[in-house]
This record gives C-alpha cells, sequence and structure tokens, in this order.
C-alpha cells in the first residue's frame, strides 16, 4: 500500500483538487499549496516524498522553488506545465527536476511517473552505500552526495554530480546525449538534449585542469566520455 506523501504546488484550485482526488484513490497522502512562498514552506515543515510543481505559478513560480529544494534535498520532483514548450522542460531538468508531465494530464499517466520517481529513489537508497568512485585528485561519494576535488569538498546540486559519477563509473565510455538522460533522469525525454550539454560544461567548470591523468571529453557527433589515461 502506498504510504508517500506528495506535495502539490499549484495555484489552480481544480487541478489541485483534481489531483488529490487521483491522488488519495491510490492511497497516497497529499499536501496543496498554492503558490511558491506556501509550497516552499509546506516543503521544510512537512518534509514529502515527492513534489509535484506547477510552473507558472504567482510570486515565485515552480522554477524557482526547484531550484530552492536542490540546494537542501534530492527529493523527486515532477514539474507541471501549462506548455509544451522545450525552453520550459530544458529549464526545469537543469534545475534539477526529475520529471515532467503536460496539462491536461491523464491520472493514469501521473500515478505512473510518480511510481517510477519513487522507485527510482529507492533504488537509490539501496545502493548508495557502495557508490564511490576515486581517481586522481577527484572523489564522487553518493552516499553523501559529496564531490571532492583535491581533497576539497565542491559544491554540486544532485544531477550535475549523479551525471559525473555515471561518467566516472564507467571510464572511457562513450554516452550519447540520450543515453545520459536515461541513465541520469530515468526516463525517455523527448526534445532539446541541451541540459546535458549545460550540466557538462558547469562540471567542467569544477573540474578542468584539475588532474592529466583523466578528463571530461566531448566526443564530436556522438556524446560524452570520462576519459581515463592507461596508467591511471
Amino acid at each position: 500500500m502506498a504510504r508517500e506523501t506528495i506535495l502539490v504546488a499549484d495555484d489552480n484550485a481544480d487541478i489541485c483538487d483534481l489531483l488529490r482526488m487521483y491522488l488519495e484513490k491510490e492511497e497516497y497522502v497529499v499536501i496543496i499549496a498554492n503558490d511558491g512562498e506556501e509550497a516552499l514552506a509546506k516543503f521544510h515543515a512537512l518534509h514529502p516524498s515527492v513534489v509535484l510543481l506547477d510552473v507558472m505559478m504567482p510570486g515565485m513560480d515552480g522554477l524557482s522553488v526547484c531550484q530552492e529544494i536542490r540546494k537542501k534535498s534530492n527529493v523527486p520532483i515532477i514539474m507541471i506545465t501549462a506548455k509544451n514548450e522545450v525552453f520550459d522542460r530544458v529549464m526545469g531538468l537543469n534545475l534539477g527536476a526529475d520529471d515532467y508531465i503536460t496539462k491536461p494530464f491523464d491520472a493514469k499517466e501521473v500515478i505512473a511517473r510518480i511510481r517510477a520517481v519513487c522507485r527510482r529513489a529507492s533504488q537509490a537508497t539501496t545502493t548508495v552505500d557502495k557508490q564511490e568512485v576515486t581517481y586522481d585528485k577527484l572523489n564522487v561519494n553518493m552516499t553523501r552526495y559529496e564531490l571532492k576535488v583535491d581533497g576539497k569538498v565542491v559544491d554540486t546540486p544532485p544531477k550535475e554530480l549523479e551525471l559525473l559519477f555515471c561518467l566516472a563509473s564507467n571510464p572511457n565510455r562513450v554516452y550519447t546525449r540520450d543515453q545520459l538522460l536515461d541513465e541520469v533522469w530515468g526516463f525517455e525525454y523527448y526534445g532539446d538534449s541541451r541540459t546535458i550539454d549545460v550540466h557538462i560544461k558547469r562540471l567542467r567548470e569544477k573540474l578542468e585542469g584539475v588532474s592529466k591523468q583523466w578528463r571530461l571529453k566531448t566526443v564530436w557527433g556522438v556524446g560524452y566520455k570520462f576519459e581515463v589515461d592507461d596508467e591511471s
């Protein structure tokens, strides 16, 4: 029986009531917020298992709320948008969202996506104690969600860290952007894959020139790899 608590943040009362009906029928506990500030306050106070965030809300919008949550937590976040625009989807993923749904939505789709992000979060929790990779002047520890560069902890958003861990766990393997989206975000993403390029750029700013034994390398026309010298 599902016991997860779901925070639903949307300024449309009808949408909130509809989602509450869907989710309570599946025996989820539902928390409602009608603006970004209320959503953030209830998130910190009640610690929900999953957050559904409308992109367009008065005051603090959903993207800003997502960004604030990601500073403190890796809780699954699903964005809700009335726009089917690449910009919204890319921006949400760049800020750390795990998935998105587009209005109008189907009840079965909402439930399926919530179950999927909960399942991935659960799998990550059960295996995280062994998730660590170490190279010259680099340590990625998924137990603590911590990146150390040359012995110093570097503040890194969860999705950047997961992307680096994916690449560094498979040295010299070339990944396409779509493969990385599937591995790190865990769902098939249709549209612009620029979110990977943005995350790689930010990682390079943290890692460029740290060691001559490894590097984040672009494989032109294909994707990216974590290149490691043979002697490493």
